[in-house]
């Protein structure tokens, strides 16, 4: 038979005696039921409790709580106990609370975008940091989040009772709840703020809006089936914030400035660092325009080949100065190497030239297990950091020059 859940009256209920009605394994776990408990499931986008059971001088944690289709309470605990014992329970206080608070506030949120703005709440998900809702609409300003935040926390000051009933299923539906259970049968247990907003709902609750604390809007993202809103609530919120500010302070601490001042001095840096890339990859533009000068000056025959590992120069100079070797002259081919990061090979010809370094690269690459690919003019690849040295990519480049 269903299980007597005791949440449903006393959200602050913390300890409770019960008796184990059934006890078995689920996929290699203890679970037991018991004739009552204030446990409460995981539900409604309220994530579950825990705590322990006490009895013959033991303790137990229950570690996971779920319903079953036949309205029984699954307790997961760290070990099998056996029918008919008579438990003492415990749930985690502080988590349980912190529930309470994300889910009523949760409520109060969601009447507010209905009062403010007609945007009905789809889904509501309690994360281990976060919470959010979805809404159903196409977008959602900065300046209606803030109106939606500042009405929620004045509901939240005015500290309305908070209260629970249950009603038969035709008497609820003319109670103008703000969301009717699609698939409920029987009495419907109602929360209602009051004045505020009247919902169905199984989750746990305070007793009236101020226990929430208050309520933070962290972010909105446009999601599949409307806006996604980021929120957190009561203490969790106060947690948050002294995370947020800790954090802004340290940084604000880099650039020597205050908190407020961040946003124009990380704009300044990003922009300082814009230019002195530009005048960075300007040089190395210079610099290997004199490289490849320099080492066509030293090749001969047709097409030119030249062969080349650089130590201490990444990927990114080895293909400028690809580019600058095969663009000045029309016969050029060039098999490059780096070692900066991890071994790359860049393989480039002249524009118009019959070969394919897409196709060379990949069958030299394969043979050695890298990775890599590009067009017949111009293809790049590599192997894992440590597999080939200085003098290995020399001889490697000796003997693709070979069958060219």
């Amino acid at each position: 038979m269903p299980t007597d859940r005791l949440y449903y009256h006393d959200s602050f209920l913390y300890e409770f005696d019960a008796r184990v009605a059934e006890s078995r394994r689920i996929d290699d776990r203890h679970v037991i039921v018991l004739d009552r408990t204030a446990f409460y499931p995981t539900s409604g986008g309220q994530v579950h409790d825990v705590g322990k059971f006490v009895f013959d001088g033991r303790d137990v944690a229950v570690t996971d709580v779920a319903d079953d289709e036949q309205g029984r309470v699954l307790h997961y605990v760290a070990e099998p106990i056996a029918v008919d014992t008579t438990i003492h329970g415990f749930i985690d206080q502080s988590r349980r609370l912190d529930h309470v608070q994300q889910h009523t506030g949760q409520h109060v949120l969601s009447a507010a975008f209905i009062e403010l703005f007609n945007m009905p709440t789809v889904s509501f998900h309690m994360g281990a940091e976060t919470c959010t809702i979805d809404l159903e609409t196409a977008s959602l300003s900065p300046a209606q989040a803030e109106e939606a935040e500042r009405l929620a926390n004045q509901i939240i000051t005015q500290d309305r009772p908070v209260t629970i009933r249950f009603v038969p299923l035709e008497e609820a539906s003319q109670l103008g709840l703000r969301k009717l259970p699609p698939k409920q049968t029987g009495n419907l247990r109602l929360i209602d703020i009051q004045n505020f907003d009247l919902c169905a709902c199984g989750g746990t609750h305070v007793t009236s809006t101020g226990q929430i604390g208050c309520i933070l809007l962290r972010k909105a993202e446009k999601v599949k089936q409307g806006v996604r809103v980021e929120f957190v609530c009561g203490h969790r919120a106060i947690a948050l914030a002294r995370k947020d500010y800790s954090t802004l302070t340290e940084a604000a601490a880099l650039f020597s400035a205050h908190i407020h001042e961040l946003p124009q001095q990380i704009k300044k840096a990003l922009d300082e660092a814009k230019t002195v890339g530009k005048v960075q990859h300007k040089l190395l533009e210079e610099i290997a325009a004199l490289e490849a000068e320099r080492m066509l000056a030293q090749s001969s025959g047709s097409p030119k080949i030249v062969c080349a590992v650089f130590q201490d120069r990444d990927a990114v100079f080895t293909k400028l100065l690809a580019r600058k070797l095969t663009s000045s002259q029309p016969q050029v081919i060039a098999l490059l190497a780096s070692l900066a990061v991890q071994p790359t090979l860049l393989f480039a010809q002249s524009p118009g030239r019959k070969s394919n370094m897409g196709q060379l690269l990949k069958e030299t690459l394969s043979q050695l297990g890298g990775r890599g690919g590009g067009s017949a003019d111009m293809a790049q690849g590599g192997f894992p950091a440590g597999t080939m040295d200085s003098q290995q990519l020399t001889q490697l480049l000796q003997e693709v020059s070979g069958r060219i």
